[in-house]
């Protein structure tokens, strides 16, 4: 999320410990994104694309579904361990790899596009800019992207954070404002926007499904232990049960930057 730190505090972030509520839970950016992205030129058959942060590869994946020649890298060897199921039960080749994204020797490019889903806040950008750079193709792009809930304008987005600060009060990343920069800060110097939205849809759930994807949250599954997580869940779902239907939507902001590297003359 823009705005949003990467770190809660001492609290180790493990993403491996969300791994397989990430997987079943976690819901994909819907088609319109996708469309919107396509529209844009990012996502066509034929194209190289390496993906960040990959997590259980939710981009990854469904640029490989589109005819995309695709490589997604994770630091965690649980979430590449879950995109690598996911490819294989559909028969997809996409090619997962556990590596930081500081470390990408055993890549090879050009990449016609790079993409880090939610995931650039995490990266050392000192390392990781230079990187890109060398592995984009002439003509190629960086794609930054996210896809978050809005708990100023969704009642049970709310009730959950405020949930999740009670039992985890380092959390950062709750109350998140909504405000997408049209462009990052980060980027100037470095890439040059050729390409951006920003648009709100209303993703389905069930109680059990939004169980799960709070339990995949930073603030609950990465960094509380088992039995925390376990007491946070149940105390959850009598949460729910009160004020949620048994099928419901919450209201998410999803965005995406196009940006094109700005070389340096030799």
């Amino acid at each position: 999320m823009h705005g949003i730190g990467s770190k809660d505090g001492d609290r180790v972030v493990e993403w491996g410990g969300t791994s397989a509520d990430y997987a079943m839970h976690r819901p994909s950016y819907p088609p319109s994104f996708f469309s919107k992205l396509a529209a844009l030129g990012v996502g066509r058959p034929g194209q190289k694309i390496l993906d960040l942060g990959t997590g259980t590869g939710f981009l990854a994946l469904q640029f490989a579904r589109q005819g995309c020649r695709v490589a997604g890298v994770d630091i965690s060897a649980g979430q590449i361990e879950q995109a690598r199921r996911l490819a294989a039960d559909e028969g997809l080749s996409a090619r997962f790899e556990v590596a930081a994204a500081e470390d990408l020797k055993s890549l090879s490019g050009p990449f016609d596009y790079v993409t880090a889903g939610q995931s650039w806040l995490y990266f050392d950008r000192n390392v990781v800019i230079p990187l890109v750079k060398k592995l984009l193709a002439p003509g190629g792009c960086l794609v930054t992207c996210h896809f978050c809930w809005l708990p100023r304008l969704d009642a049970i987005a709310r009730e959950s954070e405020r949930l999740v600060l009670r039992h985890n009060p380092d959390w950062t990343a709750g109350d998140w404002s909504g405000r997408v920069p049209a462009e990052p800060a980060w980027t100037r110097g470095h890439f040059r926007l050729i390409g951006f939205f920003c648009y709100d849809d209303a993703i389905p759930f069930t109680r059990e499904g939004w169980r799960g994807r709070i339990r995949a949250c930073r603030g609950v599954g990465a960094t509380m232990s088992a039995a925390d997580v376990r007491r946070f869940d149940e105390e959850h779902d009598r949460l729910l049960a009160r004020i949620a239907p048994d099928e419901f939507t919450v209201l998410h902001r999803i965005d995406a930057h196009i940006l094109e590297p700005i070389r340096e003359e030799a």
